[in-house]
């Protein structure tokens, strides 16, 4: 029986001492290993950066020593190739960041969106870290449209929820989101910290992973009557 699997983040790859060098941290190499398969085929999908060719490949480099065959999706100018042949034949599918509002219109024009749905119910891991987390969910706080952070509200809605990334490093995010939610733009949310994966075993969030040692967290945040409730969630299993 098929699991799909979704590992939403703000993280998935570390640096190292070289400059601009990164390698898979802790999340990355779980979804490779949920993939369940011997040599994983990954398929990178940078639309929210523009296709950058420096994030590419500084992603195919990070990758080249883990035991995987490293392929990409590219929609500018012009799709590389069929999105449903490229996400049809991946184990793991890792999503940039970037702007997430410019990511969902592109995937909708070009026909990711559906790909995206058909690759996580036949089993392929779906992962990304910050536009790549926010755009499996309903949405979630974003910078796509300035320095002012606004929401962002349509994104794919594979998982039923909002989304918040990198909050506890930039300061507008977890206010906005606690805002969405108890004003009742965003429904129940879940947040991760920096250097930390959130893993969805089809809707349900069942752990927590992160690439750095220290008490960086994922969080669930609620609307009770008229107040928001925040839960930090420890790495580890979810439990409650």
């Amino acid at each position: 029986m098929v699991t799909p699997r979704i590992l939403a983040s703000s993280g998935g790859f570390v640096s190292t001492d070289l400059w601009g060098v990164m390698r898979p941290g802790p999340i990355m190499l779980e979804a490779l290993r949920l993939s369940g398969a011997r040599r994983p085929r990954v398929c990178l999908v940078m639309t929210a950066s523009g296709d950058s060719t420096q994030y590419l490949a500084a992603m195919y480099s990070a990758l080249a020593d883990v035991g995987c065959d490293v392929d990409h999706l590219a929609l500018f100018s012009q799709p590389n190739r069929s999105p449903a042949d490229a996400l049809g034949r991946a184990d793991v599918v890792w999503v940039g960041g970037g702007s997430v509002a410019n990511l969902l219109a592109l995937w909708r024009l070009h026909g990711v969106d559906d790909a995206m749905a058909e690759a996580w119910q036949r089993g392929a891991v779906l992962a990304g870290v910050s536009a790549g987390s926010i755009c499996w969910h309903v949405g979630g706080p974003t910078d796509s449209f300035g320095v002012d952070l606004r929401p962002v509200t349509n994104g794919l809605g594979l998982l039923p929820y909002g989304n918040g990334v990198h909050y506890d490093s930039e300061e507008q995010r977890r206010p906005l989101l606690h805002a969405l939610v108890r004003d009742g733009v965003l429904p129940m949310s879940y947040a991760t910290d920096d250097g930390v994966g959130l893993l969805y075993e089809g809707i349900d969030p069942v752990a927590v992973i992160t690439d750095k040692d220290g008490d960086a967290a994922a969080y669930r945040i609620e609307r009770s009557g008229d107040e928001v409730v925040e839960t930090r969630l420890p790495a580890g299993p979810i439990t409650a």
